[in-house]
């Protein structure tokens, strides 16, 4: 099994933190949201994942690739690294990838987290994983017969359709069937606003008799721009403390005179003084928190934060923050005081 994640954008919704690192990068509860969704979708297979191939920009550098290494080496799978030289859509980053189109394959976009307890249906062709939404209106949506199958994808209808959004994982029985139709679709030049789409893939896929499947999850959280990502972070917290299957607070952490009030995450060599941290807050290595209060927020590596109040905040790797202020985005390196 294979697992293909096109994350070529850098996330423009997301800056400032962004301007320094990849948001699949950006850390959920002390993990990479890349990580997360591979380790997310490797759990709900529970079969062996032997490769897993990243699409991503030539400009992410050295240090992006290791780290991406890194999380397939915890998966024991194969690294496989794709430039997509241009943004040509998903379509275009998926076939960017073409020699690792074959066999069984799940292709995820790492901007979404999901929370799962379905089985995999291994016998239809394809399965499109989806959730149950208030306002389809803003996502694609499929529709199904009475069989259970899907038999049509709509974008943004504003007439309803259904409410079974897409949330960009997919299960490929046979990728090389996908990686046929989107050749298909490149030789035809069918583009949506300039860009080829995997739908139009999926399009010709189901007009050749393939039978597509809906895979329902029970959470679905997106990690879009600031505000949507501290709250994915403040919901996966709660999700691992429930479960109990990761160990979210260091051993190395220093505290004096300090509350942490769980769930947290609270990396290596952290140093907590006169503060009360919680809940709902994720705390990198390295990072010094003095003589404040913070929830609901998610703090990079190596930041000193004093003398703050704050509520649903997001502060960069190696930032610098003194004052009395609530809901700020500041990114890596910058310094507030």
């Amino acid at each position: 099994m294979k697992i293909i994640v096109p994350m070529a954008g850098r996330g423009s919704r997301l800056r400032p933190h962004t301007l320094t690192i990849p948001k699949p990068l950006i850390p959920i509860a002390g993990k990479p949201i890349v990580q997360r969704l591979v380790e997310g979708i490797a759990e709900v297979l529970e079969e062996k994942i032997d490769e897993i191939a990243f699409i991503i920009s030539e400009d992410f550098g050295a240090e992006i690739e290791a780290k991406l290494n890194e999380v397939a080496a915890g998966l024991d799978a194969r690294s496989t690294i794709y430039y997509q030289d241009k943004p040509l859509g998903t379509g275009h980053a998926i076939m960017c990838a073409k020699e690792s189109l074959q066999g069984p394959a799940v292709i995820a976009y790492a901007d979404t987290l999901f929370k799962a307890d379905f089985k995999l249906d291994k016998e239809a062709d394809a399965v499109m994983w989806v959730k149950k939404v208030d306002n389809p209106e803003a996502f694609g949506v499929v529709n199904l017969n009475e069989e259970g199958h899907i038999t049509e994808l709509v974008e943004k209808s504003k007439d309803f359709v259904s409410d079974l959004a897409v949330i960009g994982i997919y299960y490929f029985k046979e990728v090389e069937q996908l990686k046929t139709q989107l050749e298909k679709v490149i030789e035809e030049n069918i583009m949506h606003g300039g860009e080829y789409q995997i739908n139009d893939g999926i399009k010709k896929m189901r007009e050749n008799g393939a039978v597509f499947k809906p895979g329902q999850v029970d959470e679905w959280m997106d990690c879009g721009n600031k505000h949507v990502t501290v709250e994915t972070n403040s919901r996966m917290l709660n999700f691992i403390h429930q479960e109990d299957k990761e160990k979210l607070i260091s051993s190395s952490v220093k505290i004096t005179d300090s509350e942490i009030i769980e769930p947290c995450f609270i990396g290596e060599n952290v140093f907590l003084k006169n503060s009360k941290i919680g809940p709902n807050v994720s705390i990198g290595d390295g990072t010094v928190i003095d003589n404040s209060t913070i929830k609901n927020s998610l703090i990079q590596e190596h930041a000193e934060v004093k003398n703050a109040k704050l509520d649903k905040a997001m502060i960069g790797n190696f930032a610098r923050f003194d004052g009395n202020f609530t809901s700020v985005s500041i990114g890596d390196y910058s310094v507030l005081e």
